[in-house]
């Protein structure tokens, strides 16, 4: 039985002879070793999956064993990373890539607590989301190292996750300047509808098609990240939002050219959108997704129906969300909660000529 390949791996046949090839949807081939399990094979389908395009030959060179870069290749032949989505999976590989070229060279057992922060993760000083990043796929390989007898302990322990700035909500004047700019039926104020009515992320969004919604007036969405299915009712400035646009294609959101976009060239194409209507550099697409829990918040959602929308699984996640609501208005509602439940508890009628109270009290023990 033939063994199975890696995600967008195939085999071609071809006048007798079988090639195995990287393909990633309709996208061109890219020619691999013929030896799924062997240490080429997964370097040049590392660099496949990253958009490398130079010669695999050229490329290749034998791992040490006992390095870093032979623990990458070994972790991209284990389950754990073949079963990833393929949209983490190239995200991981980018990550994996570049600490291969990097430091490949290192062995895995001079692995310390001392040399990861000083010599991996310090170059990335000014860039904490980077270093971030890179900590999280080093412990990975960390772990898998430890788990195929490479390392008895984790040489990470102790080190601080760098501390990135967080994607903020937008505000609502931010919100009311943005529908200034681009009015009903322009592409832009539809996609800005589909992030801040729906809170689904871009690479969501840049997917919705017409047959995604329902004749109710919902839409389906199958998010890619979790792979949650939602069904989610469209708010009425959405469905305005809509009737007012010009639908080409299948598409909600398409390019210039009626094709679909792909999740980077949208990003890009809505940070254009916010630039030229005279927002900051901070107010970012996903900062939508957090002004939809903000607004969801401040409106009274709870948590669980404000994980419902945004298809959060976990209360720590809607909470995260949900941390620049307006804290003052909710403060008002909070006590005014608060008096109305004192009020209900206090006695609607006096206790005046009830009965009578005792002159003196009861004698005890002979003490008054």
């Amino acid at each position: 039985m033939p063994r199975k390949l890696p995600p967008d791996v195939e085999r071609n046949h071809v006048k007798g002879h079988t090639y195995l090839s990287f393909r990633r949807g309709k996208g061109p081939r890219v020619r691999l070793p013929n030896d799924p399990t062997s240490e080429e094979f997964m370097v040049a389908y590392q660099a496949a999956l990253v958009g490398r395009s130079t010669s695999v030959r050229d490329r290749f060179v034998p791992a040490t064993p006992g390095t870093i870069a032979a623990l990458i290749a070994s972790y991209m032949r284990s389950a754990e990373y073949i079963g990833l989505r393929d949209t983490s999976r190239t995200g991981y590989t980018r990550r994996l890539e570049t600490l291969r070229t990097e430091h490949g060279h290192r062995t895995v057992a001079g692995l310390s607590r001392e040399r990861i922060i000083t010599g991996i993760l310090q170059p990335y000083a000014d860039r904490p989301g980077a270093a971030l990043d890179t900590l999280k796929k080093l412990r990975i390989l960390i772990r898998h190292a430890i788990n195929i007898g490479w390392l008895k302990h984790d040489p990470s322990l102790g080190i601080k996750r760098p501390k990135i700035k967080k994607i903020r909500s937008w505000t609502d004047d931010e919100i009311e300047k943005f529908k200034e700019r681009w009015p009903l039926g322009t592409k832009q104020r539809t996609a800005f509808h589909l992030f801040l009515n729906l809170g689904q992320r871009r690479s969501d969004v840049v997917r919705m098609a017409r047959t995604h919604i329902t004749p109710e007036r919902k839409i389906r969405i199958k998010q890619q990240k979790t792979g949650r299915e939602l069904l989610i009712p469209l708010h009425r400035d959405t469905v305005e939002a809509l009737d007012a646009y010009d639908m080409h294609h299948v598409v909600i959101i398409t390019t210039a050219y009626g094709k679909s976009f792909t999740v980077d060239g949208f990003s890009g194409w809505m940070r254009d959108a916010i630039s030229k209507a005279g927002l900051p550099l901070d107010c970012k697409p996903h900062g939508l997704r957090k002004a939809a829990g903000r607004l969801l918040a401040e409106a009274g959602a709870t948590a669980k129906m404000i994980m419902s929308v945004l298809g959060h699984t976990t209360l720590a996640e809607a909470e995260r969300y949900t941390e620049e609501a307006d804290q003052a208005g909710l403060a008002e509602d909070a006590v005014i909660k608060l008096e109305r439940h004192k009020a209900n508890r206090t006695a609607q009628t006096s206790s005046v000529g009830l009965g009578k109270m005792p002159k003196t009290r009861a004698k005890s023990d002979g003490k008054e």
